[in-house]
């Protein structure tokens, strides 16, 4: 890659690289998006696009904006991840844990990776949503109440940053920084870190993918509290954690047995998936 160098323009944004090629000089320009001005927030209905006219502090600045309207529009028929129903249910779980009836547990990732999707397929994923149900019912047999299980997946490919521009470690060289795989790439190139609405296309498809992939996990028996001892992960084997689990499962297994043989059979041994 040919050196380039980085600055500051007051007034029009960030200048994110002056490519030096046989002595020609080429800026490329990011300027940073008008902010609306103040807005009554009480008077402001809410729509799915009202988030528009808000104080907005950590969006990208695409440069293909035709590019991104099309990539808008094709989002926007595309069915929805989770629907109506499955949201106000969680809502109604929420404010119970609010009034201290229930217990939240939210886990996954700081944000969701192409490349480990590309590379490990769905063994993260269950790996992830293994270990949340094994955390769900230890906190469950602990607290004696039920547990709100949120998982931070399908769908966080974004991330804010502190700062827009960062430097490699030991390196003058300064880039934009990198937002999330559905914005730009991690790799410290200025390629790489030019925003490109395709990555919205594809953190959607990923993130259908792994939604589907959780729901035929809960619901396809995986969460049966007779199999709790297969509930595990093999990192915890052989530690402290994994023989008080194990103790746990040992504890719900005689349990549900006893309710057996006094004619209360566990017909739906389900732990309450994840949301």
């Amino acid at each position: 890659m040919e050196p380039f160098e980085l600055g500051f323009v007051a007034g029009s944004g960030a200048v994110v690289g002056s490519r030096r090629s046989g002595g020609a000089r080429t800026c490329r320009n990011v300027v940073a998006p008008e902010q609306p001005a103040s807005v009554d927030r009480k008077n402001l209905e809410w729509a799915p696009g009202s988030w528009r006219e808000m104080p907005v502090r950590q969006v990208p600045d695409y440069p293909d904006k035709k590019k991104l309207e099309d990539v808008e529009e094709q989002i926007r028929r595309v069915l929805p991840l989770v629907f109506s129903g499955e949201v106000e249910r969680l809502k109604s779980q929420l404010a119970k844990a609010a009034a201290g009836k229930h217990f939240v547990l939210q886990g996954g990732d700081c944000a969701e990776s192409f490349e480990e999707f590309e590379k490990y397929g769905g063994d993260n994923i269950r790996d992830t949503f293994t270990l949340l149900i094994q955390m769900s019912i230890a906190m469950m047999y602990g607290l004696k109440k039920p547990v709100v299980k949120i998982g931070r997946m399908a769908g966080q490919f974004a991330k804010p940053r502190s700062s827009p521009m960062e430097k490699a470690k030991n390196q003058e060289l300064e880039l934009p920084s990198y937002r999330g795989d559905m914005i730009n790439g991690p790799e410290f190139t200025l390629e790489a870190r030019v925003p490109d609405p395709d990555r919205m296309v594809r953190a959607l498809n990923q993130s259908t993918a792994t939604i589907n992939l959780l729901r035929a996990l809960a619901s396809g028996g995986y969460l049966d509290l007779h199999k709790v001892h297969d509930i595990n992960l093999q990192f915890v084997n052989g530690t402290p954690q994994g023989q008080q689990f194990l103790d746990y499962a040992n504890n719900i297994t005689n349990a549900i047995a006893f309710m057996g043989s006094c004619g209360l059979p566990v017909r739906n041994g389900g732990i309450p998936a994840t949301e």
